[in-house]
């Protein structure tokens, strides 16, 4: 079978499940968000690698 071996696949597999957990919980933890913070746990859980950046840059407020 041709393909990505599994050792490539696996830390990417990793970082990005450390990096979902790690926006839900700051998410969940923040006191105010840029945005309802409902919509930011979807944004975070639907768009898989991207929402979880797009949570830090765009949906944490500045304390």
């Amino acid at each position: 079978m041709a393909g990505i071996p599994i050792s490539v696949i696996l830390p990417i597999a990793f970082v990005e499940l450390l990096l979902l957990i790690v926006a839900l919980v700051d998410c969940i933890r923040a006191e105010a968000t840029n945005g309802p913070k409902w919509l930011w746990i979807i944004v975070i859980i639907v768009i898989e690698i991207i929402g979880p950046v797009l949570y830090f840059v765009f949906g944490r407020k500045n304390r």
